[in-house]
């Protein structure tokens, strides 16, 4: 039985749209076959006339493909697509735990915020109870509330997420 190599493996890749392409790269991409996720809110967005419900980009400017490495040049190849995020010197892959913790958090009820401060390494910590029951991350006081901080390392943000006390645990 022969071993895949490494190059051959499927991996998450961080991608950069252009402004306000989010939609139309992930509609593209999956259009090709390619695997795509682009996290999605819903925001109240006020008109002078009316207001309504949207589904907003949760991260301006960026969604994540699932892809052999190989891949890299049909994606950039795609309408909407900007670049590939690069860390040190390389195109930047993220872990499937990572991607499934955002999908986890993206279908939660939870009020979710996302911000590009570096916030400081706290105590590690577990959600013991609810929807995130299992979700690991980082303990941080913000605004005067206990909240759970999940790292996405590879692009620079984290996920804030307005969690009860009662519901966390250490690890």
């Amino acid at each position: 039985m022969a071993l895949r190599s490494t190059a051959d493996s499927i991996k998450w890749y961080p991608v950069y749209t252009q402004p306000r392409a989010e939609k139309q790269a992930f509609l593209s991409l999956t259009n090709k076959g390619i695997e795509a996720y682009l996290p999605l809110h819903r925001q109240l967005k006020q008109w002078s006339d009316r207001k309504k419900w949207v589904e907003e980009p949760f991260i301006k400017s960026y969604l994540f493909v699932h892809i052999k490495e190989h891949e890299q040049t049909e994606v950039l190849m795609t309408r909407g697509v900007a670049r590939f995020l690069y860390f040190s010197g390389k195109i930047a892959s993220m872990p499937d735990r990572q991607i499934s913790e955002l999908k986890l958090l993206m279908a939660s009820p939870f009020e979710l915020e996302i911000t590009e401060e570096d916030l400081q390494p706290g105590e590690n910590i577990v959600i013991k109870a609810g929807p995130l029951k299992g979700l690991k991350g980082e303990i941080i006081s913000y605004r005067s509330q206990k909240q759970l901080a999940l790292r996405l390392e590879n692009l620079g943000y984290s996920i804030i997420v307005h969690v009860s006390a009662s519901l966390i645990g250490r690890f």
